[in-house]
């Protein structure tokens, strides 16, 4: 699963030290997981803030905008 890291970010650098592929890197202004993320999760273990979130699956099938209505 891959995550990604929110605005909630403290550029604190734990999330860097922890993870043991060098997947994370500095950028402005918050840190940023590369695509070579394998997973290992140790960066969530030491966020603070919880500002590494998982990404959400993609849907295999669209999801329909249109609201129903309440008779159907």
């Amino acid at each position: 699963m891959p995550f990604y890291i929110t605005q909630e970010c403290t550029a604190c650098g734990d999330c860097v030290d922890m993870c043991p592929i060098e997947a994370i890197r500095v950028d402005d202004p918050i840190y940023v997981i590369e695509p070579e993320c394998t997973d290992f999760m140790e960066c969530l273990a030491f966020c603070e803030v919880d500002a590494i979130q998982p990404i959400p699956e993609m849907r295999e099938e669209p999801v329909s905008t249109v609201a129903r209505t309440a008779n159907g």
